[in-house]
């Protein structure tokens, strides 16, 4: 085991539990001197695309029918076509068994790992499941309920927040049956080059595990456009095996609350993972698939979310960058914070509650501790820019004035 490896053995408790949960325990009691201002979830609050509520209208009475588990034919082919301008891919996507809608990502994050484990039946009784350091909860869950050894990679600074591939034993890959990594990152986020995403391509095939790319935050970035894993497998001049990508409107649109996604990659995969799906899992109401065809098929308001989340941006640089140096990140919607300085993410996080009635999330909540004890979040706050212009100045400079008088 690697300096930045951690293993949970399988019937070992999850690594890591509710962050939001720790954070309401955290500052239970506690009343802060000033409007509170939310900085925590990542919740988008800019307005919905105006055509919503008219394809809902259009559609809902389909809302009476039980939709087929792989979705229907436009909304595949509009996810393939919408993969193939994003990322250049020649009509090399498959939209009859290359696209599965899903009710929201989390939902293919959630069931992935235990597709993985009966696919690729290595004949382990508990395969390895590899996860960054820090981590969505649900790749922890989803390595849980696949009754799999969880691995965490360390994500730090030094390796651009990516898990570092660099030195893994390949008794350990031989025995992953999934590796989950997200890019844009969440919470740092980073950006994985094509490099990055070929390299564990190369190391999927030979070893024989799938990928999950968690890739929700590909369309919020500041200028320009994250490479996807689907890409660097076009551009290795090779098919979609061993890989599966995981998007929704949640971001990309600010409709979380629709609950629709897709899962695109390894056509042989998600032809049994549909079969599956069929047994185990809800389908996507055929009028959330009409509204994500409109969605995919327009741009503007998603260039207009990407320019209300850099304005913000903008913001931070101006009020904390004189403090903190650059945070600006390459993509995503949040502020990942070194505070070491002024103590570690969770003293700092009661601290600006109780000063200044902004609410961030302790660094270490989203990570989990490695074998000696240390966290890779340990120093680190994470705060949301998803609040409007006016609310995020303000917060944002509450906080830069309680750094400046602690500094």
């Amino acid at each position: 085991m690697t300096a930045s490896q951690t293993t949970y053995k399988r019937g070992a408790a999850l690594p890591g539990s509710n962050p939001f949960q720790r954070l309401a325990d955290l500052l239970d009691g506690q009343a802060p001197g000033f409007e509170p201002i939310m900085m925590t979830i990542g919740e988008p609050q800019h307005p919905i695309p105006e055509f919503t509520a008219e394809v809902l209208a259009e559609n809902m009475a389909d809302f009476r029918r039980y939709p087929p588990i792989n979705g229907t034919p436009e909304f595949r082919s509009t996810i393939a076509d919408w993969l193939d301008k994003r990322y250049g891919l020649n009509g090399s996507i498959d939209p009859d068994f290359g696209v599965l809608p899903l009710n929201g990502s989390r939902e293919g994050l959630s069931f992935g790992a235990i597709a993985a484990r009966d696919q690729l039946d290595k004949g382990l009784d508990h395969p390895a499941v590899i996860l960054p350091n820090p981590f969505y909860q649900t790749y922890a869950a989803a390595a849980h309920v696949a009754d799999g050894e969880t691995i965490l990679l360390d994500a730090v600074s030094e390796h651009q927040f990516l898990p570092d591939l660099d030195g893994l034993e390949p008794a350990l890959l031989d025995r992953t049956v999934a590796f989950y990594v997200a890019s844009p990152t969440n919470p740092e986020g980073s950006v994985a080059t094509l490099e990055y995403w070929q390299k564990l391509i190369g190391m999927a095939r030979k070893h024989r595990f799938m990928i999950f790319a968690d890739e929700c935050y590909s369309e919020i970035y500041r200028t320009t456009p994250p490479p996807g894993v689907l890409e660097a497998a076009h551009r290795m001049g090779t098919d979609f095996s061993n890989i599966v990508v995981l998007n929704s409107l949640s971001k990309r649109s600010n409709l979380a609350g629709l609950r629709c996604g897709f899962a695109a990659g390894d056509p042989d995969f998600l032809k049994k993972w549909a079969k599956f799906r069929g047994l185990a899992a809800p389908q996507v109401p055929l009028p959330a698939q009409a509204v994500a065809v409109r969605a995919y098929r327009d741009e503007a308001h998603v260039e207009e979310n990407r320019r209300l989340y850099n304005e913000k941006y903008e913001a931070a640089e101006r009020l904390l960058g004189p403090i903190l140096g650059p945070v600006t990140t390459e993509a995503g919607f949040f502020l990942w914070l070194n505070v070491e300085k002024w103590g570690d993410g969770v003293s700092v996080t009661q601290a600006l509650w109780r000063d200044t009635g902004v609410k961030v999330l302790p660094g270490s909540y989203l990570a989990s501790d490695q074998s000696d004890g240390s966290n890779p979040g340990q120093n680190y706050i994470r705060a949301g820019l998803v609040a409007p212009l006016t609310q995020t100045e303000i917060a944002l400079e509450r906080v830069a004035n309680w750094l400046g008088d602690k500094a």
